[in-house]
């Protein structure tokens, strides 16, 4: 058996403290003979602990009587494009007021591919949202159809620094893409920004414009993106920005001007994504634009969210029936709770097991007001909170239940088989190119429950306290 080096260094935060790892902590048999194990449980005080090794034992035959996760290497899927959360003004504003130690140590608990969660794939937005401050556009003067007094000097106090520092923290390697809210009041139908309203044609070019002046500034500055979606939750009219699109007037707009509009300015390697809004309908919304082979020629996948019931059937309906195409989770508002922190993985390996192809939750970081936000009324939590007042920097346990997702399931990772036999059980396990395996866990049931990971002919044995989650690496 090899030997391997342990690294334990000990980070701590406000609430919690936890042991930092990665894979140089790991050591990898062929054979899997062992696992290394991690768990995140309240019941015993466990966030991210590491809980050594563990040995497989030989086991030919698994049956129905005892719960048993199986797994099988040699059976892969999708490939995965990373986990991550958003880069909202909300964040970026609450971001600058922490301590230089403060930020530092978000930063590395955040973005550290070593010693943190390890975020590789981020959502921001384009101009405002409901998570800013105040209300603003790129284009502030009415009619400019040709976008001469375009400018994203707002984005260069707060939101620009703040994804310069998570760059850096995460060696730059975060692939991020972009949302509009909505486009600016003088090109809607409602004269508002807020409460939905719809996008007048005769700007249509105007705004597929937008798209391209917005990705080549903030390139610019050094920020390049990875994709676009369309427009955030295209069928929610909002008290904050908000804009509707139906299935067939985001069709038309793709395919007749943000698409070739992209092209025409060399941006035709950006990720482009439909729909970004609920799984209840997203099959109708995917076969309008991609049984359009002249809008689907523009189309990399379609990102959607999780805010009105589960409808995970219809995450694989769309994979199946579009096979060419993928799927990012791209927005998972929530609290700061240990039910949330269930939430989150349950959908999360659901979603993954639906061949979804990466998962971001929404603000990575909020204050004691959980905002700043200019409309709807009380925000909610995140991941991360920070009250700017005392200076107290709180890892809520939705950060640590994401954790064993971000943490070792590694960018370019593909999908493998993995089944469980107990409904209290569900699981997700993923394999890299040297056939090192990350299996993530989740006891959904309020008891201790005694379990079994199978593999090639052998099964590890382990205890699950009530609703937790654990990830195994061999």
């Amino acid at each position: 058996m090899k030997k391997c080096v342990r690294l334990n260094i000990l980070f701590t935060v406000t609430v919690f403290c936890f042991t930092s790892l990665s894979w140089t902590d790991i050591c990898h048999s062929k054979d899997f003979d062992e696992a290394k194990v991690y768990m995140t449980a309240r019941a015993n005080s466990n966030f991210l602990t590491d809980r050594g090794f563990r040995a497989f034992e030989p086991l030919n035959q698994p049956d129905e009587n005892y719960p048993t996760i199986m797994v099988d290497v040699d059976k892969t899927f999708q490939t995965i494009e990373g986990f991550g959360g958003a880069f909202t003004d909300a964040s970026a504003i609450t971001f600058a007021k922490l301590t230089k130690e403060n930020q530092e140590k978000f930063l590395k608990a955040s973005f550290d591919p070593v010693e943190g969660n390890g975020y590789t794939l981020c959502r921001t937005t384009i101009h405002s949202c409901d998570y800013s401050a105040e209300m603003y556009t790129y284009a502030e003067v009415e009619g400019d159809k040709d976008l001469k007094n375009f400018s994203i000097e707002h984005d260069r106090k707060f939101r620009i620094p703040f994804i310069k520092k998570a760059l850096e923290s995460a060696g730059g390697n975060i692939k991020i893409y972009a949302s509009p809210w909505s486009p600016p009041a003088w090109m809607k139908t409602n004269k508002n920004m807020l409460h939905g309203g719809k996008l007048k044609p005769e700007y249509n070019q105007t705004w597929a414009d937008y798209f391209v002046k917005y990705v080549k500034a903030y390139e610019r500055e050094g920020i390049p993106h990875w994709g676009l979606t369309v427009q955030n939750e295209p069928m929610a009219v909002q008290v904050w920005e908000s804009c509707i699109f139906t299935a067939e007037e985001e069709r038309d707009f793709v395919r007749d001007f943000l698409g070739p509009t992209l092209k025409k300015n060399g941006l035709s390697d950006l990720k482009l994504m439909i729909w970004d809004h609920n799984r209840g309908i997203m099959y109708q919304r995917a076969e309008v634009v991609y049984d359009d082979p002249q809008a689907s020629q523009y189309v990399w996948g379609l990102a959607f969210h999780y805010y009105v019931g589960d409808h995970y059937d219809n995450v694989r309906m769309v994979h199946d029936a579009f096979p060419d195409k993928k799927l990012i989770y791209s927005e998972a508002g929530m609290g700061g709770s240990w039910e949330t922190g269930v939430h989150i993985a349950k959908n999360m390996i659901i979603d993954l097991n639906n061949w979804t192809n990466g998962w971001t939750f929404w603000n990575l970081l909020l204050d004691e007001t959980r905002g700043p936000r200019h409309a709807g009324g009380l925000g909610g939590t995140s991941m991360v909170t920070a009250d700017t007042k005392t200076g107290e920097v709180t890892f809520n346990p939705p950060y640590y239940y994401f954790g064993h997702f971000s943490r070792f399931i590694k960018l370019g990772m593909k999908r493998i088989a993995c089944t469980s036999n107990n409904d209290d059980f569900l699981a997700t396990a993923f394999v890299d190119d040297e056939k090192n395996v990350v299996t993530v866990i989740l006891n959904t049931s309020e008891a201790d429950r005694i379990f079994q990971v199978w593999v090639n002919g052998k099964a590890l044995k382990y205890t699950a306290p009530p609703l937790s989650i654990i990830t195994m690496v061999f």
